[in-house]
């Protein structure tokens, strides 16, 4: 059977992922008057004199809401919300499987970014942390910046942080094996969304030296300035982006003689020729799925010394799934009020430092998605952030 196939026959079979499964048994009035009626009232009393008390006698300690709207499902574009659940599902086994966080998906039905607002700010009683997921840009940068600040609890746009966590943590293992200075380095970004634009971001905060940028609209510079949305005038403002000197508007024309590229945008964009142009030993990270910017077997044909993408049938998958758990896990297990920067470098540090000097080869950078130390590092470098940084509860 196909992988089509195969998955369709595993979701009808299940009725979805996920089940609710009580942590408590219930044979008998006794087990009843405890879990339940008269018992459960004084969990609330002591709730109610302490709100505080919610994360010990209830399930908010350790609950993440998946939440979307399904206006930007993987590479499936705006399905909506019932078409995400599979999707929404997938995130919260991942969660519970990996970090032992329980989670529930709630898929909107509005794409409305103050009902969105709205929505996750009403479920905060119930809710440890928030991840949002599959939200088109830049309305996701919008929705999350204003739920940071307006909620008490941590709220983490996985499309934009996870895969530029694992991207950073990517290029601080490329610096230790190929023994680079990454402000030394210049990297070319393909796509400039949810996900390139934080990939930026968090290049620059290791210490890239310079980042071109390149999306649907060319080369990004500052001739286009009125043309941007605000996420991408912000980087340029703070100097995210440098603006080559020389270009035609084109990709090929930025990346002559970059040492990196770094695709988040569409498929066969990069061509052999373009690699070949490239610096000496180029980092091809080609990440657009289900087909990359440039295929593993191209790249390494064209010269490419270390090759990544988010496939899992070749070396260096650039997987959310190595940051996220583990954040969760981290966040919750300090009662954090956020996540900020000092958390997601934290989470990059960890994820990459999972991998010794003498293990570390062209086929090797980054741990792989089943590796069993990653969520444990990440979540107390995460941990160990939230108290240095004063987020924490407890």
């Amino acid at each position: 059977m196909s992988i089509k196939e195969d998955a369709l026959a595993l979701h009808k079979e299940y009725k979805g992922k996920l089940e609710i499964k009580s942590k408590v048994k219930i044979e008998d009035m006794h087990d009843l008057s405890l879990a339940y009626t008269p018992g459960v009232a004084y969990a609330c009393k002591e709730i109610e004199a302490d709100i505080n008390n919610a994360y010990v006698y209830t399930s908010k300690a350790n609950m993440v809401a998946v939440i979307t709207d399904g206006s930007a499902v993987l590479g499936l574009g705006n399905i909506g919300p019932h078409a995400a659940i599979p999707v929404m599902e997938g995130k919260s086994i991942l969660l519970k499987e990996l970090a032992g966080v329980d989670s529930i998906p709630l898929c909107l039905a509005t794409q409305d970014v103050e009902e969105i607002i709205k929505t996750c700010k009403i479920l905060e009683p119930t809710l440890g942390a928030i991840n949002l997921e599959d939200i088109s840009a830049p309305r996701c940068v919008t929705i999350e910046r204003r739920l940071i600040e307006e909620m008490n609890i941590p709220v983490f746009h996985d499309d934009q942080h996870g895969t530029s966590i694992i991207v950073a943590a990517a290029f601080i293992n490329i610096a230790r094996f190929t023994k680079r200075k990454l402000s030394d380095m210049t990297v070319v970004l393909s796509g400039t969304g949810a996900a390139g634009s934080m990939v930026a971001k968090m290049l620059k905060n290791i210490g890239i030296g310079k980042i071109y940028a390149y999306n649907v609209n060319g080369v990004v510079d500052k001739s286009k300035y009125d043309s941007y949305n605000f996420l991408i005038k912000e980087l340029i403002d703070t100097n995210v982006f440098d603006t080559p000197i020389n270009h035609d508007n084109t990709l090929a024309s930025i990346m002559k003689g970059a040492d990196a590229f770094v695709g988040v945008s569409a498929a066969n964009l990069v061509s052999k020729e373009m690699v070949k142009s490239m610096n000496d030993n180029p980092i091809i990270f080609a990440m657009a799925n289900p087909t990359p910017e440039i295929s593993y077997t191209d790249a390494k044909d064209a010269g490419a010394y270390i090759v990544g993408s988010g496939r899992s049938d070749y070396p260096n998958q650039i997987n959310n799934v190595l940051a996220f758990p583990g954040i969760f896990k981290g966040a919750l297990s300090v009662r954090a009020s956020k996540i900020n920067e000092e958390m997601k470098l934290a989470a990059a540090y960890a994820i990459a430092n999972i991998i010794s000097d003498d293990e570390l080869s062209t086929d090797y950078i980054v741990p792989t998605a089943f590796d069993k130390r990653v969520v444990k590092a990440v979540s107390e470098a995460v941990a160990k952030a939230a108290i240095e940084t004063k987020v924490n509860k407890i």
